[in-house]
C-alpha cells in the first residue's frame, strides 16, 4: 500500500460531501407547538369544562371531582358541565381561589410527628411502657410489632394490658415506624389518651368546701417529671388541687403519670390562661397566696398563714417565680437550709412546704 497506511493506530475519516437539503419536507417540525394549552381546554385532562364530547376517562374523572367536592361541602376543582371558563379566572373574571393548604405537617425521616393538642399520646419503648403499666397509666391500646424479640419486658407488658383490659393490637414495624415518626420504639407503643383537666371555677369551688383548703399553683414548671413529682407529693400531703398554665407549662403526659405513680388520678389539675388573675382570683375568695423564693422575706417556719386557706405558688425550674407572680403574691417564704446551697429542685421544694404545712396543720 502506498503511504503510511500501514501505521498503527491510523485514523481513516470518509469524505462527506455538502449537506442535502430535506426538500421542505421537515418544515413542520421547526415550527414551534403552539402555547401549552390550559386544563380547561384540554379535552383529554379531568379539568375541561368545553362542549365537546369528553373521552370516557375523562368525564369519570370529572364526575369523581364533582362527588368528592360535594361530600366535603366544597366547589370542585372543574368546571361545570357546559360551560367554558378563562384559565385561572372565576365565572365572572375574578381570580380563582387557591385552595388551602393542608394543615398537616410533613415528617421528615427520623423525625417524631407533631401530636395534636388534645389528642391520644403514643408511648414508647419497652422499659416505658412497662413502667407506665405498672402505675396504672391510662391506656387505651398497647402495639406490638410482628416478629418481635419477646422478652420478659414485653411479655409483662402483654400481660398487664390483658389483665386491665387494654386493647392489645398486632402491627408490622413499618406501620408502627409510621405511627412514631421513626423513633426508636423497640417493638411497642402504648396510647395514652388525653387527660382531662377540672374547670378552674370547678376546681376553686370544691377546695372551698374544706375548712382549710390548700391549693398548688405552678409557674412555668416545663419537665414533666417536676410536675408528677408535685402531684405526687399534693395527693401525699392533702392538698386539694393543682392548678397551671395552659402554655409554656408541662401538660399532663405519659411521663408525667408515670412519676406521679398514679397520684395523678386522685388530685384535680387545672389549666388557666392567664396565672396572676386566677392568684388574684383566689385572693378574692380569701385564700392567701406564698410564693416560694430562695429569698423570701418569710421562714417557712414561720408561715402562721399555713393552717388557713392557702396558695403554694411553685417557680420555674430555672428563673423562679416570674415579675407579675411574684408582685402578686401575699409572701414570699423561704427554705432555710443548713449548707450553702443556691436551691431546691422545684418538686422537692413543694414537698417541703407540703409537708410543713402538713405538720401546722396536725398541731
Amino acid at each position: 500500500m502506498p503511504g503510511n497506511s500501514e501505521r498503527r493506530g491510523k485514523r481513516v475519516a470518509s469524505k462527506k460531501g455538502a449537506p442535502k437539503g430535506s426538500g421542505g419536507k421537515n418544515r413542520q417540525s421547526l415550527s414551534g407547538r403552539g402555547r401549552t394549552l390550559p386544563a380547561d381546554e384540554r379535552p383529554w385532562h379531568k379539568g375541561y369544562s368545553g362542549d365537546e364530547q369528553l373521552p370516557d376517562r375523562t368525564a369519570w374523572k370529572q364526575d369523581k371531582e364533582r362527588r368528592a367536592a360535594a361530600a366535603e361541602g366544597r366547589a370542585p376543582k372543574i368546571g361545570q358541565p357546559g360551560t367554558k371558563r378563562t384559565a385561572g379566572k372565576g365565572p365572572f373574571g375574578a381570580k380563582k381561589a387557591t385552595p388551602a393548604r393542608s394543615s398537616t405537617p410533613r415528617v421528615s425521616p427520623g423525625r417524631k410527628a407533631a401530636q395534636p393538642k388534645d389528642g391520644p399520646e403514643l408511648l414508647v419503648g419497652r422499659n416505658p411502657v412497662v413502667e407506665a403499666l405498672r402505675t396504672h397509666v391510662p391506656a387505651t391500646a398497647l402495639y406490638v410489632a410482628l416478629g418481635i424479640d419477646m422478652d420478659e419486658r414485653v411479655k409483662e407488658a402483654v400481660r398487664t394490658a390483658a389483665d386491665r383490659g387494654v386493647a392489645i393490637l398486632e402491627v408490622t414495624r413499618n406501620e408502627l415506624d409510621r405511627m412514631t415518626g421513626g423513633v426508636l420504639h423497640q417493638g411497642v407503643g402504648l396510647q395514652v389518651p388525653p387527660y382531662s383537666y377540672e374547670p378552674f371555677a370547678d376546681l376553686l369551688a370544691a377546695s372551698l368546701e374544706s375548712s382549710a383548703p390548700l391549693l398548688i399553683a405552678l409557674d412555668g414548671i416545663t419537665d414533666p417529671r417536676n410536675l408528677g413529682a408535685v402531684l405526687r407529693s399534693a395527693a401525699a400531703f392533702g392538698a386539694h388541687g393543682v392548678f397551671l398554665t395552659e402554655r409554656r407549662s408541662a401538660a399532663i403526659t405519659a411521663t408525667a403519670w408515670r412519676t406521679s405513680a398514679g397520684a395523678a388520678a386522685r388530685v384535680k389539675v387545672s389549666q388557666v390562661t392567664n396565672l396572676t388573675r386566677a392568684l388574684k382570683q383566689c385572693q378574692t375568695e380569701g385564700f392567701v397566696v406564698a410564693g416560694l423564693d430562695a429569698d423570701g422575706e418569710t421562714s417557712l417556719y414561720e408561715l402562721e398563714a399555713a393552717v388557713g386557706p392557702l396558695v403554694v405558688v411553685v417557680g420555674s425550674e430555672g428563673r423562679g417565680l416570674s415579675r407579675l407572680v411574684g408582685q402578686t403574691c401575699d409572701l414570699r417564704v423561704g427554705i432555710p437550709m443548713v449548707s450553702d446551697v443556691e436551691s431546691l429542685n422545684a418538686s422537692v421544694a413543694a414537698a417541703v412546704t407540703l409537708a410543713e404545712v402538713a405538720r401546722r396543720r396536725s398541731l
